[in-house]
């Protein structure tokens, strides 16, 4: 669910990479502001909580990104060669790539508990899950998942939603 739920944030915030290029933001930076501001919110966090909480918090995301890539390596170079001889040992690959994964996950949570107290530990779990719901939400209030036009135009996305017959008219960008 974790791996599907990053893997969506990342293809839909990547469609609207180029337009943030073009208006001069990066999207990553604003989405983890974001994030940051919700967490802070929703965590309540102490100065001297957050002093020793955000150093562990973005330890973690960089090792989230540097598995969720040796991951998505994993599985391309399976699908490549789903085929091959080589497949139990590109299977065991991908299988092992999502261990480490879950791995960073288990120890994340006993990570936080040694600067966090249990409860709200607890609540950046569901805070976490909280603001992904809430990305995934604004994608889809975007059009992305209704077949509508993309930013400026462009043409709807392929997978959901897709050219079947949906309202193809142009979006609004968000303000």
């Amino acid at each position: 669910m974790l791996v599907a739920t990053v893997l969506l944030g990342t293809v839909a915030f990547a469609q609207n990479g180029e337009r943030d290029r073009k208006q001069g933001g990066d999207w990553r930076e604003r989405i983890r502001a974001a994030q940051v501001a919700f967490l802070t919110s929703e965590l309540d966090l102490t100065e001297a909580e957050a002093q020793s909480f955000w150093p562990v918090y973005n330890d973690v995301q960089k090792q989230r990104r540097e598995a969720f890539g040796a991951m998505q390596k994993a599985y391309m170079e399976l699908t490549k060669g789903i085929d091959s001889d080589n497949t139990a040992k590109l299977l065991a690959n991908y299988l092992d790539a999502r261990k480490a994964n879950d791995a960073i996950e288990t120890n994340a949570v006993e990570r936080y508990k040694k600067v966090l107290p249990v409860q709200k530990v607890a609540k950046l779990l569901l805070a976490e899950e909280k603001f992904r719901h809430q990305q995934i939400g604004r994608l889809g209030q975007s059009g992305f998942f209704s077949g509508q036009s993309g930013p400026q135009g462009t043409p709807p996305p392929m997978g959901r939603g897709g050219n079947r017959g949906g309202n193809n008219a142009p979006t609004q960008p968000e303000a």
